[in-house]
């Protein structure tokens, strides 16, 4: 039979980067420091504390998780400003699904993250993609003009951006949220990973009604696998997005879980010193080799250019390091690794480049 499937869904293969068992894989922004045995033993007894209630529904608001992340995040954010759901993914597709729809627009600007058009597509929202400069910084008046011109509901701005690590000026996103009919999001998945110096948006939210900043514990928690994502906003936004969630949707476990990290903050953050560290050290080998590098305030660099970067790509994986091929054509992605990861990736690339 032929299936019912969207018309704009024909054709198109599922997103996923590649999952190889590899010696040293560098391709996905993970936190390469695993959880300490202390906070393994923690997870372990709050999952075991919750197991017996699991014949009951979570808490749907989840609300000790709410005050949790609130005082995390700190900047005056209460509990009934923060929102989560599995993965900054969720919560992404929550947003459009509240404020996008048919006949509205959703911007950001290329290079960006590869999800965001299909979070406008799952939502039937249309897509409208603006350009970066070629350091990718964001030009405030290009900016503009183009939400001048679209009228966008949601506007989706990562900064540090993915794939090139840059981050924005507070007064960039002071004035995109002015010129913006919608809301604005500032997707902070990397924003443990700023360079000293490097604000956050969160220090706007107070002042900024359609500004929401969202957040993940899969990089600097090293919780990639909790699927924990989330955000702060106004009040009337947190309440938008309750609207369009599934029922329940974070498990008893999930808030089990991410509430064990935020007690093991401190000690769960320790090592992002260290990946900032060895991320400013692996930008300035690269350069050192010729090869031009964005600058980062994220775990990870990208690099370039190349003629045929597949090719150095697929060289780099024969010896058992996997980066990732995204971005601008001829340039790639590695995620910053452990000490020894990233001797192996530098071993390698200089392999491929016939050094």
């Amino acid at each position: 039979m032929t299936l019912p499937l969207r018309e704009e869904l024909r054709g198109i293969e599922p997103y996923g980067a590649p999952q190889l068992d590899v010696p040293v894989a560098l391709n996905v922004n993970e936190n390469p420091y695993g959880p300490s045995e202390a906070v393994v033993a923690d997870v372990a007894a709050a999952v075991a504390s919750v197991t017996g209630t699991l014949n009951r529904y979570p808490d749907r608001e989840f609300t000790a998780l709410r005050v949790a992340l609130a005082d995390y995040l700190g900047h005056g954010v209460a509990p009934e400003h923060v929102w989560a759901a599995n993965g900054s993914n969720e919560v992404m597709l929550q947003i459009l699904q509240a404020f996008g729809g048919p006949g509205r627009v959703a911007v950001s600007f290329a290079p960006t993250y590869s999800m965001y058009p299909e979070y406008a597509r799952d939502a039937s929202t249309g897509w409208v993609v603006g350009h970066r400069e070629d350091d990718f910084s964001l030009d405030v008046e290009h900016a503009l003009a183009v939400i001048a011109e679209h009228r966008p509901t949601v506007v989706l701005l990562p900064s540090p951006n993915n794939p090139t690590g840059t981050a924005l000026p507070l007064d960039t996103v002071k004035a995109v949220c002015a010129a913006a009919p919608g809301v604005v999001v500032i997707d902070e998945a990397y924003g443990e990973f700023r360079r000293t110096g490097t604000p956050s948006a969160l220090e706007l939210l107070a002042s900024t009604p359609n500004l929401i900043v969202s957040r993940t514990m899969s990089k600097a928690f090293a919780l990639a696998g909790a699927r924990l994502g989330y955000l702060a906003a106004s009040t009337e936004i947190c309440d938008a997005l309750r609207v369009v969630r599934l029922p329940y949707h974070l498990s008893a476990v999930t808030q089990a879980v991410a509430g064990v990290a935020l007690r093991h903050a401190d000690e769960l953050l320790a090592r992002v010193d260290d990946l900032r560290a060895e991320r400013d050290a692996t930008v300035s080998w690269l350069r050192e080799q010729g090869l031009e590098v964005a600058d980062s305030d994220a775990n990870f660099c990208l690099f370039g250019r190349f003629e045929d970067r597949h090719a150095v790509w697929q060289g780099l994986l024969d010896q058992g390091v996997l980066i990732r091929e995204t971005g601008p054509d001829g340039w790639l992605r590695v995620s910053v690794g452990t000490p020894e990861e990233m001797a192996a990736f530098k071993a390698a690339l200089l392999e491929v480049l016939g050094r």
